[in-house]
């Protein structure tokens, strides 16, 4: 049996007729860039995520460099952020020109911790109340903001985050790139942050057949300065206020979007069951004590919606060679992430060293994310599951 990490034909042919329909009206249109289905979707997901605008982007990574440019954070500036997420998240901050500055996870959910954010405060860092700025103690440089990440499609508990982030007067960009349509506390990931990013990458729950992403806030100043930064810092047109970047959402992309964000609500629900029914199954063969999973108390959850599953993602001992096993036997999997962002390469300058971060390099050691996508079958998943067993039971 051959079961992939993530089946994209499946969910295509079930809306076939309406995106193909869809694609063809854009193009006998001839409108194709910054149209009405664009200004539809910004506004779609503006009200889904409980804020006023939306801002239609070319990717997610763009989306949060421009919303840390509409913060106006420069190379004087440091910008927190977990060293266990994808490279965007870090790697827009040093395109902004500021320096990324990592925070350890919790173990369960993967996400930003603010217990440790708070540590990290504490030991790293002074509070100068003459100028309302956190400085940094090694670099000396005024920390600006925060991303917390809402990993895997689960959210981080942002309502602490946020509390410590209004206590320093410090800005927040949630990166929900993974987590549209989750909850926490009955609001939704994107209704927290100054600003907040979404990503449309294909694999998201949320996705177009290409790139792109949205920035959507409830401030009116910053979503002026977002639509000016995507098309070239100009307005009006050819009349530049500043040096921005070309990024936008394209009507083509939007189309499709529109289409799809018409079912995010069902295809959720089924992501949902879905992992259930992987909770189901690892404990009716005996795995719990092999293998930690995301939720171990998925059932008493009275709003499943905190976790949306992007991913699903279980912790395991000999998680390399588990994977080569799956592969051999047709299934697939994926590694995210199998380097934190503190001991990449190209962060070799800001001076971090294994160890730093030791959840968050645990996690990247063990993390493997199975098969989980809304048209996954039953039959599918105990045929992962069995196959995991038996890795074990060797």
């Amino acid at each position: 049996m051959k079961v992939p990490q993530l089946d994209l034909t499946t969910q295509y042919q079930s809306i076939k007729e309406e995106i193909n329909s869809v694609i063809i009206s854009v193009l006998e249109s001839g409108i194709v860039i910054n149209g009405g289905n664009v200004k539809k979707i910004e506004n779609s997901l503006a009200a889904y995520s409980g804020t006023k605008y939306g801002i239609g982007v070319a990717n997610g990574s763009d989306a949060i460099f421009i919303a840390l440019k509409a913060l106006g954070i420069s190379p004087e500036d440091g910008v927190i952020s977990p060293p266990f997420t994808f490279f965007a998240t870090a790697g827009s901050v040093v395109r902004a020109g500021a320096a990324p500055i990592f925070v350890d996870i919790d173990p369960q959910t993967y996400n930003l911790d603010p217990i440790k954010l708070q540590e990290f405060i504490d030991i790293n860092c002074n509070f100068d109340s003459r100028i309302d700025q956190l400085i940094d103690k090694q670099t000396g440089k005024p920390i600006k903001a925060i991303i917390p990440v809402h990993l895997y499609g689960q959210m981080c508990k942002i309502d602490e985050i946020m509390k410590i982030a209004h206590k320093y007067s410090l800005k927040v960009v949630e990166d929900c790139a993974q987590s549209i349509g989750s909850e926490y506390k009955g609001k939704k990931s994107g209704s927290f942050g100054d600003l907040s990013t979404f990503s449309f990458f294909p694999t998201k729950n949320l996705a177009t057949y290409g790139d792109g992403g949205m920035i959507v806030t409830s401030s009116e100043e910053y979503t002026e300065y977002c639509k000016i930064f995507r098309f070239h810092g100009s307005k009006p047109k050819y009349y530049h206020r500043f040096v921005g970047i070309n990024s936008r959402l394209d009507e083509l992309h939007a189309a499709i979007l529109n289409i799809k964000f018409k079912y995010l609500d069902k295809w959720l629900e089924d992501r949902f069951q879905a992992a259930c029914r992987y909770q189901i199954l690892f404990e009716r063969y005996n795995l719990l004590y092999k293998i930690k999973l995301p939720l171990n108390d998925i059932y008493s959850l009275k709003n499943h919606k905190k976790h949306t599953f992007h991913q699903y993602v279980i912790f395991v001992k000999d998680r390399d060679r588990l994977q080569e096993y799956l592969k051999k036997n047709g299934i697939g999997t994926n590694i995210y992430y199998p380097l934190c962002l503190h001991l990449q390469e190209c962060f070799r300058y800001l001076g971090y060293k294994e160890g730093d971060f030791p959840i968050a390099e645990e996690a990247s050691k063990h993390v493997l994310a199975i098969p989980l996508y809304p048209e996954l079958t039953e039959d599918k998943q105990e045929y992962v599951v069995q196959k995991i067993t038996e890795f074990y039971n060797d």
